[in-house]
């Protein structure tokens, strides 16, 4: 069972992200309900830790067994889905994730994958994009400039 309920028009949820980086690019990805770029991830289930979460669903959103290096953020946001219409208090740890030797740098800068009945579409952003691009969370869009450059070149070993 995720970690999410609905009380009347607002929503929690508990969720984790892959934070995955190569030359200056941070893979994001939609799906035919989103009209915005947002991070690889997805919610906690009740019991697990977040570390098997974010792995987990890489493995069902990347068809990939990565590593994750370390935790980068904890944010606590509140907004309102621009699809759904529901304020969301949501809790998210970003994790820095190693995704040598899986292969998922040579599908390509765009590709598409097939989770279940939808389809989603990833692409490597170039972080001076993020600014333009309708993306979530926001405050990536100024923070990933403050990572180490260690981190960069750590999840970019084949």
């Amino acid at each position: 069972m995720d970690i999410t309920y609905i009380s009347g028009c607002e929503k929690f949820n508990y969720r984790v992200c892959a934070v995955m980086i190569s030359n200056g690019k941070i893979l994001a990805m939609h799906d035919e309900r989103s009209p915005y770029f947002y991070l690889p991830g997805g919610r906690v289930k009740m019991g697990e830790t977040a570390e098997h979460a974010v792995l987990r669903e890489m493995g069902e959103e990347l068809h990939i067994t990565a590593r994750i290096v370390r935790p980068l953020w904890l944010n606590q946001s509140f907004f309102t889905e621009d699809v759904d219409r529901l304020r969301y208090h949501e809790l998210c740890i970003y994790f820095l994730t190693d995704i040598s030797g899986t292969g998922l740098l040579d599908k390509g800068e765009r590709f598409t994958l097939r989770e279940g009945s939808h389809t989603n579409a990833f692409e490597w952003l170039a972080f001076e994009r993020l600014r333009d691009e309708y993306f979530y969370p926001t405050f990536l869009k100024t923070d990933i400039f403050h990572l180490p450059e260690h981190f960069t070149i750590r999840t970019e070993r084949e």
